[in-house]
């Protein structure tokens, strides 16, 4: 079952259900499918704070990472700091 192509794996976390759909956003635009989980734990104040999780499937990893970097910074310059920007600015909205 490692193998499997299909097999969905996470590709990064983010605090915020925003942040986590902004990556998914971008990814599926470049044409790779992925899906969000965790979305219900994220943003509470708990012992143990829950993250949203990006997940792609196995076969799309090394594409979602490289497009990863570069909205992180070594592309267009989309910083982890402009990603939560842009969520608190959507959450206002």
């Amino acid at each position: 079952m490692k193998d499997d192509p299909q097999r969905p794996v996470v590709l990064t976390t983010r605090p915020m259900e925003a942040q986590a759909a902004m990556v998914a956003a971008v990814l599926r635009d470049e044409g790779i499918p992925a899906e969000l989980a965790g979305m219900y734990t994220a943003g509470f104040r708990a012992e143990a704070p829950g993250v949203v999780q990006v997940l792609v499937r196995q076969g799309d990893l090394e594409r979602a990472k490289e497009i990863l970097a570069e909205l992180e910074g070594t592309g267009d310059g989309v910083s982890d700091d402009d990603l939560d920007r842009q969520a608190m600015d959507a959450d206002d909205v």
